[in-house]
């Protein structure tokens, strides 16, 4: 009889048409395998982000054409995260995962080497692909390579790691452009991506080769609609996407609100938003160990109790209170967003199949981009109507203030869906 450590290597026989045995210990290297996927595919965006202007010198190129840099990685990865989600289901999800890491560590020299603006953004199209498995596959062999009872705690754990990453790209990007150039943001992906690859390949459980068959026989549309027809799944991919949504409105109105009606330079600026990725990084993981303890459904709704109050208090803890209460508001907000995204990832993988946690976990992902697109671009649009100003432009305190009331107003009904939506899905049988 074999030891339980035995089925965590990668000779094992933990097969994906099976959880793990909820007495087999979690081992540290998986654990770390999956925390640095998840870590690299939120870094690499965030780092980008604050290389734009060196870029723009660097290749002598208008912002425009410059920004794609960012764009292609964010619109590689909303196109193909549910395919190569269900991919893993078919082909076996370590095989690519590994596929994935040798992919995104290429990707990351090529645009270190890149030489014009051209062959960068074709690198970072790799690179987002690559990203699109890690994320897709790190979440879906949760379920597979963790005891049900550890679940949660690690959904919270991936969750920390996101946020840390989105959190430390802009500061991390800045110090290493200005030692030694923008290349520096990606050749610093290297090593750790080559980490994660080794990791994984010593550490992940070998597929079974018999689930591809069964997997393959369902078909990715006739999976997808199988999967929405689950009233959880539905009202889970529906409240990753309003969550999203309103954490992104918070990164996109936050900049010209606290530069317009209190005056804050960049430096300051940055230090009241960064209570926001900082707050998400440190709940993420007691949120996890709740949903073990409580159950999902109930730490899902304290986590939309948070946010539905922070979005609600937003507007007048900042006229009241300044930026003090601007940043405690943030806080509860992303607090709340960091325990739905905890309960969701794990009430929702929970309910997938065996040979369906590639798709699934896609499906979440793509929800989560669709999220933040709705969120920069929505909600922006809802701040510039209430302010009745161009952003960019002048426009003196109270109409920032105006287009702020309106623009959070709406976030906490976009809340209130998302509970009432979960609240349906929690009465609902599934199908």
């Amino acid at each position: 009889m074999s030891s339980p450590a035995s089925h965590l290597v990668p000779q094992g026989t933990l097969h994906p048409s099976t959880a793990a045995d909820p007495a087999t210990p979690v081992s540290m290297g998986v654990l770390v395998s999956l925390s640095l996927a998840m870590l690299l595919s939120s870094l690499s965006t965030s780092i980008a982000n604050v290389a734009l202007p060196a870029l723009v010198k660097a290749f002598a190129a208008p912002f425009e054409a410059v920004q794609w840099v960012v764009v292609a990685y964010l619109m590689t990865i909303t196109v193909v995260i549910v395919g190569v989600g269900r991919l893993g289901d078919v082909a076996g999800r370590r095989r690519l995962l590994l596929i994935g890491l040798a992919l995104f560590t290429l990707a990351s020299i090529a645009c270190g080497l890149a030489t014009g603006l051209g062959p960068l953004i074709a690198a970072r199209v790799l690179q987002g692909l690559g990203a699109a498995v890690m994320m897709a596959l790190s979440l879906a062999l949760v379920n597979e390579v963790v005891p049900k009872d550890r679940a949660g705690r690690t959904m919270g754990l991936l969750g920390t790691l996101s946020a840390v990453g989105t959190a430390m790209g802009p500061t991390l990007g800045g110090w290493l452009i200005g030692a030694w150039g923008w290349q520096a943001i990606f050749w610093v992906q290297v090593p750790m991506s080559l980490a994660a690859l080794a990791t994984a390949f010593r550490h992940l459980p070998a597929d079974a080769p018999s689930a591809a068959p069964k997997a393959a026989r369902s078909g990715h549309a006739g999976a997808v609609l199988q999967a929405l027809r689950q009233p959880l799944m539905a009202s889970g991919f529906a409240t990753s996407a309003l969550a999203t949504t309103v954490v992104m409105a918070t990164l996109v109105v936050g900049p010209f609100y606290l530069g317009g009606a209190f005056g804050l330079d960049a430096a300051r600026m940055g230090l009241v938003m960064s209570v926001g990725p900082a707050v998400a990084a440190l709940a993420a993981a007691p949120a996890g160990r709740l949903v073990d303890r409580l159950g999902a459904q109930r730490v899902n709704m304290g986590g939309l109790l948070l946010m539905g109050l922070g979005s609600a208090a937003l507007p007048f803890a900042a006229a009241g209170w300044g930026v003090a209460g601007y940043a405690g508001a943030l806080a509860l907000i992303t607090a709340g967003y960091a325990t739905v995204q905890t309960a969701n990832n794990t009430a929702v993988m929970a309910q997938a199949t065996a040979d369906q946690r590639g798709l699934v976990s896609g499906l979440l992902q793509l929800s989560r981009n669709l999220g933040l697109i709705t969120g920069a671009s929505v909600m922006g649009d809802v701040f510039q109507f209430g302010a009745s100003a161009a952003l960019g432009r002048a426009a003196d305190a109270s109409a920032l203030a105006a287009g702020l009331r309106l623009t959070f107003l709406l976030a906490a009904a976009l809340v209130a869906l998302a509970t009432v939506l979960s609240l349906w899905a929690a009465r609902r049988k599934p199908v």
